[in-house]
């Protein structure tokens, strides 16, 4: 290559790099930044540090942009007055918690305690954030002055009242948490359920309207999502109220924030609290519930503890081993007459014995089991255990159903349920996980819907290896199993291979398998010999 040439090439591989910042976007941008800046600091520990000043900026924002309003319209002695910002929904804030005044002095030693202060002062000042701001977390960590000055200067590059119709914010508080959901990984990062998943349900369930609970709530993902689908929906968002409960108290003002950040008003209960010892909705009749609660929780109640409790009324007491169904009928007593859940729940909840059987036999005697979906592995962050998103529904008789724009006939369905099969859908992202797509997401929902109305004959199939709707006799017949390979056909896939050749090339392989660990074990014995030592 001349010199010419490459001078040329590198100008155009400069400038190609600097498009390719440029056009990246904003959240992933600042995701790089505010994790370089990270340190020792774990990202358990680290997500509430960025979350807590992201939500810090929106609220400025949003405060400022209200301020300058009332100043235009000639109000300029209410702009220190909090009612003539909570009439608006706009947080009012402080001079000191204010994110001009935190820039300003980001570069002080103190500035760890000055945001700890900003935070406490906005939670005092707006009842509508009560236990939902970080309490002297950023003193505690005693993070080094340095790098949380840098971050500030990061996140303040955020405009969040550049684009209102994009809520950039929203993006960037959401991307957030998957990041840290990823970076937590295996065992932890239970506060996020992957976005797909969430979709799923909601495309299935359909939230419109009316009340939607969640007793395991994370983040508040389930809420996020479900507002977004009325709104891709033309529906209202003011026609649905939000319940929820979360065990974990950091998680419990991570969904604060999260909610707050989008203006969706929620009733989380009074605290953070366990959904089974210290229910903060009993009365509670829900018309949609959505929830991803632990997997295979172990000793979740004492020996002899909830023996009585009215939501297993009717059914046998979930063993304390495992809190797969306490999950399931604390979700089947908050039902409304009319209502539907869709949760996420372990494999192993499709075909256990004991107590678990028992009362699986009832739910589908009871007809309330409407459809069950295994999911593609490696799906969530948390686990690589294969799991399955049920259906509850407590009317799958025939009627009409307004849904959004459209109106659904229901046919009776009674003792059916339809099986599907995902375990090979989905594509692969971070190298190690798998997400189901927009148009999968459209198509599994579409079956289900179609499977669902009057004239199902027309618009429903079964299809091998992917849906199967079974009569309550052939569940009966499976001793009440809801394993979907015991009901949706496989096709045999081995009936073309030439045994005999396959089994020689396994052999082969196993040959060289062995001579390998032979060698490697001469060359540990010579290593030890070498050194003096006999083995």
């Amino acid at each position: 290559m001349g010199k010419q040439n490459k001078q040329d090439y590198q100008k155009n591989a400069t400038k190609t790099t600097a498009n390719k910042e440029k056009n990246k976007a904003i959240e992933v941008t600042l995701w790089d930044a505010a994790n370089k800046l990270r340190g020792s600091v774990e990202p358990a520990e680290y997500k509430h540090v960025v979350l807590s000043l992201i939500f810090l900026k929106f609220a400025s924002d949003k405060f400022e942009e209200h301020r300058a309003k009332l100043i235009a319209e000639g109000k300029e002695k209410y702009i220190e007055m909090a009612d003539f910002y909570n009439m608006s929904n706009v947080f009012f804030l402080e001079e000191t918690s204010r994110w001009s005044y935190l820039i300003k002095k980001s570069k002080q030693n103190d500035i760890a305690l000055l945001i700890d202060t900003a935070l406490h002062t906005i939670e005092k000042d707006n009842k509508a954030l009560k236990g939902a701001l970080p309490d002297n977390y950023f003193s505690r960590l005693g993070l080094d002055v340095t790098k949380l000055s840098s971050l500030l200067d990061t996140i303040n590059e955020i405009d969040t009242t550049k684009d209102p119709k994009q809520d950039v914010v929203g993006k960037v508080y959401e991307y957030f948490l998957s990041k840290f959901a990823l970076a937590e990984g295996k065992g932890k990062g239970e506060f996020y359920t992957p976005k797909s998943i969430v979709n799923l349900i909601a495309e299935m369930i359909e939230p419109y309207k009316g009340i939607i609970y969640d007793p395991a709530c994370g983040s508040g993902g389930m809420f996020v999502q479900s507002v977004k689908f009325i709104e891709a929906h033309h529906g209202n968002k003011k026609e649905v109220s939000i319940y929820g409960q979360e065990y974990t108290n950091t998680t419990y003002k991570l969904a604060k924030m999260n909610l707050a950040i989008r203006g969706i008003s929620a009733n989380l209960g009074e605290k953070a609290a366990d959904t089974f010892l210290d229910d903060q909705h009993k009365d509670l009749k829900a018309d949609f519930i959505m929830a991803n609660p632990p997997f295979n929780q172990k000793d979740w109640r004492a020996e002899n503890e909830l023996i009585d409790d009215p939501r297993w009324r009717g059914y046998d007491v979930p063993p304390k081993s495992n809190a797969n169904y306490g999950w399931i009928l604390n979700m089947m007593s908050k039902l409304s007459e009319n209502g539907v859940a869709g949760f996420i729940l372990a494999n192993g909840a499709l075909s256990g014995g004991g107590d678990e059987y028992k009362i699986r036999r009832k739910l589908i005697e009871n007809d309330l089991v409407e459809a069950i979906v295994i999911i593609p592995r490696d799906t969530f962050y948390t686990t690589d255990i294969s799991v399955t998103l049920w259906i509850l529904n407590k009317n799958k008789k025939e009627r009409l159903v307004q849904k959004g724009d459209e109106n659904r006939e229901y046919r009776n369905r009674s003792g059916e349920i339809l099986f599907m099969d995902l375990r090979r859908w989905g594509v692969e992202f971070e190298k190690q996980y798998i997400t189901l797509t927009d148009e999968e997401i459209e198509k599994v929902a579409a079956n289900y819907h179609n499977w669902q109305q009057t004239d199902w004959k027309n618009t429903y199939k079964n299809i091998p290896e992917f849906c199967y709707s079974a009569s309550f006799e052939e569940i009966q017949e499976n001793d009440f199993s809801l394993v979907p390979s015991k009901y949706i056909e496989f096709i045999d896939r081995d009936s073309g291979i030439d045994f005999d050749t396959e089994m020689k090339r396994i052999q082969k392989e196993f040959r060289e398998l062995l001579k390998d660990e032979k060698e490697s074990q001469e060359q540990l014995i010579n290593a030890f010999k070498t050194l003096g030592y006999e083995l």
